[in-house]
């Protein structure tokens, strides 16, 4: 037992840390002008998505069960949540686990803000985004992990392929398409102002994501032993399959590249990691790159949408494919959780299950966004800055601070 919560607590210091490797990844992403404020809003969701999950978050998701959509507000504020025995771990306290969901809740939503970088307004981002996490994040976590709809159906997602990566991608892709694009988005092309940090972030993700899987097994065993070599498996796969695809396309394989594979790679096994066979987490790997490739290369292109730094290209697309491929590859001799083998082994309803857990959580997705964006714009009027706030760089605008005081060149 004490094993288990020492494992938990590590994972769950794990997943902390991914959180701010984002805010590095997507900001060395955008301009120098305006890395303060793509930082920013991963360092804000830190703050309020841990005292949102105490309060209330916690509850709704994991407490009772009100018509397997959502829960009550039993432990509102964790009252009654402490060292004893909860429902959902056998050896660990109900607070750690508590602890350990807290992190997802964290980088669900700053996932999203990828999409919107250098043009929303900071005090709309931050409205939207604690909506957002009662009207969508909290309900797919019960329906999903907190026994409602989705666990009842059968439907799995080891570590979050519905419930953080389908869910923030779709929800990116609405609000970019919603909050519109940026002043110069298909006249001047944008590139990456701090490489080394996108490498840095995507190192620091890869880290962490460790404990987001392995530590989803819930306890010190096997089956976290097999989720952590499955995740390292697919994301070595999808990382070297992004680089071949560049090497093809367009001669020479990048970082940024090599970044973007290790981070998709990790995202596509994360609801399988605990459900198929290592052999499948190559494949799994191998094939998101291409896919997602496709999507942003091609089809975002021909759809003219600015999902600034492809936040639905990346973690939506990456967690339907993973989801669906959850369903083609699972075996319940791996973990029993799953009720039938994949489609790989004769049997469709895991399968079909998976499909309609995806179409679920890109309705819930698509509705609460729109919901969170609406009273967001209620208390801020607008959801975007001027373009005088663009042209400066949202760093000086919104925050009055400059990453590059001494830079005085233009970007």
């Amino acid at each position: 037992m004490n094993a288990d919560i020492v494992w938990i607590l590590m994972s769950s210091a794990l997943v902390l840390i991914m959180t701010p490797g984002l805010a590095f990844f997507y900001g060395g992403l955008v301009k120098r002008k305006n890395i303060i404020n793509t930082m920013m809003a991963c360092v804000f969701i830190m703050g309020m998505a841990s005292i949102l999950w105490v309060l209330v978050g916690y509850s709704l998701s994991f407490s009772g069960d009100i018509g397997g959509v959502i829960g009550n507000l039993k432990w509102f504020g964790l009252n009654g949540v402490g060292a004893a025995i909860g429902p959902w771990l056998p050896t660990v306290p109900n607070l750690a686990f508590a602890i350990f969901q807290m992190m997802f809740a964290i980088i669900t939503p700053a996932l999203i803000t990828g999409a919107v970088v250098e043009r929303m307004r900071f005090s709309s981002l931050a409205i939207f985004v604690t909506v957002w996490s009662v009207v969508v994040y909290y309900p797919l976590a019960h329906m999903v992990w907190g026994g409602g709809f989705l666990a009842q159906i059968g439907a799995v997602d080891f570590a979050g392929g519905t419930v953080v990566h389908i869910s923030s991608g779709v929800s990116a892709l609405v609000v970019a398409l919603v909050i519109g694009k940026r002043k110069h988005h298909g006249k001047i092309s944008y590139h990456p102002h701090n490489i080394p940090f996108v490498f840095l972030g995507a190192a620091l993700l890869w880290f962490g994501w460790f404990g987001f899987n392995a530590g989803s097994a819930g306890a010190a065993n096997a089956l976290a032993v097999h989720a952590f070599m499955t995740t390292n498996t697919a994301c070595a796969a999808a990382l070297l399959s992004w680089m071949l695809i560049e090497k093809i396309h367009s001669g020479k394989p990048t970082l940024v590249g090599a970044s973007t594979g290790m981070v998709i790679g990790l995202v596509a096994i994360t609801p399988g990691a605990g459900f198929v066979p290592i052999w499948a987490s190559i494949i799994i790997g191998a094939l998101v790159s291409p896919i997602c490739y496709f999507f942003i290369t091609v089809i975002k292109p021909k759809l003219g949408y600015d999902d600034s730094l492809d936040a639905f290209g990346c973690h939506g697309i990456g967690g339907i494919w993973g989801s669906i491929a959850t369903g083609i590859f699972a075996l319940t001799s791996i973990n029993s959780v799953a009720k039938w083998n994949g489609l790989a082994f004769g049997e469709t309803a895991l399968f079909v299950r998976q499909l309609a857990a995806v179409g679920v959580t890109i309705v819930v997705s698509v509705a609460g966004t729109f919901i969170a964006l609406a009273v967001a714009k209620l208390f801020t009027r607008k959801l975007r800055v001027p373009i005088s706030s663009e042209d400066i760089g949202l760093d000086i605008a919104e925050h009055g601070e400059s990453a590059y005081p001494s830079y005085l060149g233009f970007d």
